[in-house]
């Protein structure tokens, strides 16, 4: 779920599932993404999705079986095509060829994160991941920002990309979570190279030496560090595809930088942006921010104030699409009137007491088919006539201990203040990030499929 740079002050307005990087608007405008657009890149990569640790169900903590995976090259129109099976349970993890000759990384995409960082040699790895960790002094095309660099050293201090000077003057930089995990290293450019005759242009990137994690982080929101922005990259897409949360085997599923051949049969509700001068204090401006207008559970509309979705003076209420968070969040104004049409359905049979990981408390025993066809579909209503629809079959998680819960918590057990509509709510569907028109697209898909 989520992942966002945060120094002290950064924690007291945000937190872990992305509502981060704030000041960084002042050197951004998501207009800027449209005159310089890389039309001809269009790839194709492989995903993992795996489970991650307990503590951390809106902050993607990494764990990987780091298998060698089975992948197929194409090249079609001078375009590289990587493909590969994932593993999806609570993040969705691609595979990524960093620097000269590549080196193969593992990286959450994380569309509420902006720097994308690398986990790189280091002398006492939590955990002795060395097939995945990046080597600097095998790649030709590394370099170490100096302290000087107008990256580390900006004109307007940037608060959401802390950094300093290491000792051999180097520009080394801090990550801090709301978890209290962290990752610290330097600042790098750094090339993707694709094959001999692809690659990016050199990406600055974090080379982090010390984390709990072990792997790294694909920064894809709207902000300047973002391999999006970077590359100019005018779309990206994936699909996730259904889980079963306990099951040994688990779903494959694709991810795009560029054109997606079925963006055709998405819908599309636009990206909301709002000027420097409306910057709020509980606001991601960075964010993939939409107009939701509406929940319906069992073809009931629900009585929720339009209000609760769009956010108020201080930047409360915002919607905002993450693939870094697992299960979706909901201010106070929305979540208490869903809970209360679960409990008007099937409040006799909820677990009473129970807490998953201090996020979901609707949670039940008993026949998990039954109860989801006692509820019902339900339905996330945007604006355009945009809509997200879970069917009956999938609005409870196998939590475990023959437990299932509801997959939508409170965003204040958090201490969060946004809505999220985080990835267990966008399974089977095609998720299209349009950065030249600044819009997002959904379409229904077989994701196990797609790959």
């Amino acid at each position: 779920m989520a992942l966002y740079i945060t120094i002290f002050l950064h924690l007291l307005v945000m937190f872990s599932y992305h509502v981060g990087e704030l000041l960084a608007i002042q050197n951004f405008n998501p207009n800027s993404f449209k005159p310089v657009f890389n039309n001809s890149l269009s790839l194709s990569f492989p995903l993992t999705c795996l489970p991650l640790s307990r503590n951390s169900t809106f902050r993607a903590s990494l764990i990987s079986t780091h298998q060698e995976s089975t992948s197929s090259k194409s090249y079609s129109h001078g375009n590289f095509h990587f493909r590969s099976w994932f593993k999806y349970s609570m993040a969705l993890i691609v595979s990524l060829p960093i620097g000269t000759p590549p080196q193969t990384q593992q990286m959450v995409i994380d569309t509420g994160s902006q720097l994308s960082w690398i986990q790189c040699h280091k002398k006492n790895p939590r955990k002795p991941h060395h097939k995945t960790l990046f080597v600097p002094s095998r790649s030709s095309s590394y370099s170490i920002l100096p302290c000087n660099h107008p990256q580390c050293k900006p004109a307007i201090p940037d608060f959401t990309l802390p950094t300093s000077c290491d000792r051999t003057r180097h520009c080394h930089y801090s990550y801090f979570y709301a978890d209290g995990t962290y990752a610290e290293g330097n600042l790098v450019r750094e090339k993707l190279t694709f094959s001999r005759y692809q690659s990016t242009p050199p990406l600055i990137l974090g080379c982090a030496t010390k984390s709990r994690d072990a792997e790294g982080i694909l920064g894809m929101n709207l902000g300047r560090f973002s391999l999006p922005y970077q590359i100019r990259l005018s779309k990206f897409s994936y699909c996730v595809p259904f889980r079963q949360k306990l099951a040994n085997v688990m779903p494959d599923g694709v991810f795009y930088l560029g054109q997606n051949p079925y963006s055709h049969t998405f819908r599309y509700v636009s990206i909301l942006t709002f000027a420097k001068s409306h910057l709020m204090p509980n606001f991601d401006p960075l964010a993939y921010t939409l107009k939701m207008v509406g929940i319906r559970i069992g073809g009931k509309k629900l009585d929720i104030a339009s209000s609760a979705f769009l956010p108020n003076a201080g930047g409360a209420g915002q919607t905002m699409i993450d693939s870094g968070t697992e299960y979706t969040f909901l201010v106070d104004a929305a979540y208490t009137k869903v809970r209360q049409e679960i409990v008007r359905l099937v409040g006799g049979k909820m677990k009473r007491g129970f807490v998953y990981e201090n996020t979901l408390d609707m949670c039940f025993d008993g026949n998990a088919l039954e109860i989801g066809r006692s509820i019902g579909d339900m339905v996330f209503e945007f604006d355009q006539g945009v809509e997200i629809m879970i069917e009956k079959e999938r609005v409870l998680e196998n939590v475990g201990g023959g437990v299932h819960c509801f997959g939508i918590g409170r965003s204040e057990l958090l201490g969060a203040t946004s809505n999220i509509i985080g990835n267990f709510h966008q399974q089977n569907l095609w998720v299209e990030f349009d950065l030249r028109s600044l819009k997002v697209g959904f379409g229904k898909a077989d994701c196990s499929r797609s790959v």
